[in-house]
């Protein structure tokens, strides 16, 4: 079971607060700054250097009453904030590169740490595939593993249902502000959630509801597990995005088969056509996820207080902008490749990279590439 090194100080979780809200700072460039600075708060104090060495003049740092005012926003409506390695934290979510820094948390503290199969699939699901998905769910919870979902309407509703049918384990990600219901017809599942069960939002309090959340939701159900369980799903649907992560942060992906004549099931069929584990029942679920509960596959190293690192030559960084510019383009590169082909040390080339980010002159992509922002 991963265990977090220590839970922060209200200071330091405000300075994690103002960081992540910060222009440019994205979850992997957090965990960068903090690595290289040792702490939030000296993150902070250097971002404004940071970003003019990479072309930006004038970035915006979210300030000490902003940070204040979201904590206090949180704290009314009964939530609380979790940092990154805190006990509350979904502890297998750790693991992954875009970890968020800071989740909005509502409900139960005591599931973070528990082990969990992610349940997803359609919203205008079938009424045998959301009775399956029920019984399924409280098969599950009954193992003593949490049930994982995203609080939608359909399966990802008949999964939270059917934990909490059996008093068993469920917690969701939300792709908004942890105050914001969504859909409105799941407000009595969002309610009990809140008291049974938990709810976690990386939208920051009060954020509405866009399309472009949901993707960023799905990356966390699925880091969160162990698998990732796709029932009815479209050929092109979120559910696919999700089982798609799941591969690719390393957890284990299962279908259960649906019918040749529903196009609901052509996706979640087309998983295990290519490769997915064909779920039908309890057992095959067991068959896939008991091994991974005999290790602690997905433990991160702990990152409260890393040791800052030796401060680069300005005139090395300098010289590194150029070169990196050179190699640069809008098709993706691998970071490793720059570093090869640059002839600059890690450390340089990645902060050459950070600046670059900040400054928004550059994309990050999944796999460890980047191209011009």
């Amino acid at each position: 079971m991963v265990q977090a090194a220590r839970e922060l100080s209200d200071a330091e979780r405000l300075d994690w607060l103002r960081l992540t809200r910060s222009e440019n700072v994205g979850p992997i460039t957090f965990h960068q700054l903090l690595d290289r600075f040792g702490s939030a708060a000296a993150a902070l104090k250097a971002l404004p250097d940071l970003a003019r060495r990479g072309g930006k003049r004038n970035l915006s740092v979210a300030s000490q009453a902003q940070a204040e005012a979201e904590a206090e926003a949180v704290r009314r409506h009964g939530a609380r904030l979790v940092a990154w390695g805190e006990p509350a934290y979904p502890a297998r979510l750790c693991a992954i590169d875009d970890a968020p820094p800071i989740f909005t948390l509502h409900g139960q503290t005591s599931l973070a740490p528990k082990p969990g199969v992610a349940i997803v699939g359609a919203r205008n699901a079938s009424a045998i595939g959301q009775r399956f998905t029920r019984d399924l769910a409280a098969e599950i919870a009954r193992q003593d593993l949490v049930v994982i979902s995203g609080l939608a309407r359909g399966i990802d509703r008949a999964a939270h249902e059917g934990a909490l049918a059996v008093n068993g384990a469920t917690y969701a990600f939300i792709g908004a502000g942890i105050d914001v219901v969504f859909p409105p017809e799941n407000a009595d599942l969002h309610q009990r959630l809140s008291n049974a069960g938990a709810i976690y939002a990386e939208m920051p309090f009060g954020t509405g509801v866009k399309p472009q959340h949901f993707p960023r939701r799905n990356r966390l159900i699925s880091g969160a597990s162990l698998g990732v369980l796709v029932v009815e799903a479209a050929m092109k649907s979120g559910s696919l995005i999700t089982a798609r992560f799941a591969g690719q942060q390393g957890r284990e992906v299962m279908a259960v088969p649906g019918s040749p004549l529903d196009p609901r099931c052509h996706g979640s069929n087309d998983l295990i056509r290519n490769g997915a584990a064909l779920i039908e029942r309890i057992d095959d679920v067991l068959a896939v996820i008991q091994p991974l509960l005999q290790t602690d596959m997905f433990a991160p190293s702990p990152r409260f207080q890393p040791a800052p690192t030796a401060p680069l030559s300005d005139a090395e960084l300098t010289a590194a902008h150029a070169r990196i510019e050179e190699l640069l383009s809008p098709s993706p590169v691998d970071i490793d490749e720059l570093i090869r082909l640059s002839g600059y040390s890690p450390a340089i080339v990645q902060m050459v990279l950070l600046e670059r980010e900040l400054a928004g002159r550059l994309q990050r992509h999944r796999g460890n590439k980047v191209s011009l922002g």
